[in-house]
């Protein structure tokens, strides 16, 4: 069974996103930090539990118990930032390591760049790029049904038509650099696939490496976010 935790900011309701991923066969934890305690080896659950199973010790190990982990879209950037850095600024990447698939959420996406104009915390820092607030020619927050433009498939997109219609709630939206990344940034076009509102071309989607991200949001986007969703779980189970 594919075991997956979703981080919870503390910000509010993300059970819709867990009801999603068990409708799939996962089991599904809500963790709120990425610290490893002795005797515990998956973070600290919402529910109070740990998941002893006697290593303790190293973040690394306390990441083993998942296949994967979600960012969801609930909650604001400096907050957000603020809880996933809590117990140590290098917590995250090492729960993360270099292959754990994560799926970043609206806002867990918007984690994934350097820095947004929504607050002054830094952010992931996975991705090359910023996040700027929409512009004014929008109405925001973008609410509501819009299609999609799949510039390449990737992985979160396999199975998914040009043209299908995704749930967005957001007022901001990431902003990724013309040229080509500086040195250790993400080498290459990471994003899979782009959204047009009142002439504004929202990136919808990215992908790099084990980094996956929907500016939408795939648990209220009917049977295409359930096929992403679905698409997800299959990452981790690779």
């Amino acid at each position: 069974m594919t075991r997956v935790a979703i981080f919870d900011y503390g910000a509010g309701n993300i059970f819709s996103l867990k009801n999603s991923l068990e409708r799939e066969g996962a089991t599904a934890d809500v963790i709120c930090d990425f610290a490893a305690r002795p005797g515990g080896d998956g973070g600290r659950r919402r529910d109070g539990g740990n998941g002893s199973n006697g290593n303790g010790g190293a973040v690394a190990d306390a990441a083993r118990r998942y296949d994967g982990l979600l960012l969801p879209g609930v909650g604001n950037f400096d907050p957000a930032m603020k809880a996933v850095t809590r117990d140590s600024e290098s917590g995250f990447s090492d729960y993360v390591g270099h292959g754990m698939p994560v799926l970043g959420i609206c806002l867990g996406m918007e984690m994934f760049f350097a820095r947004s104009q929504e607050g002054s915390e830094p952010g992931l820092g996975v991705m090359s790029g910023e996040v700027a607030a929409l512009p004014d020619t929008m109405k925001v927050p973008h609410m509501g049904w819009n299609s999609l433009q799949i510039r390449r498939r990737g992985r979160l997109l396999e199975g998914v038509e040009d043209g299908a219609w995704v749930y967005f709630v957001h007022s901001y939206m990431a902003r990724l650099p013309p040229a080509p990344p500086p040195p250790g940034g993400a080498d290459g076009d990471v994003v899979t696939a782009e959204s047009s509102y009142n002439d504004v071309v929202i990136p919808a989607a990215v992908e790099y490496r084990n980094y996956l991200g929907t500016q939408f949001h795939p648990e209220k986007s009917g049977p295409v976010g359930r096929q992403m969703i679905q698409n997800f779980l299959g990452v981790c189970r690779r």
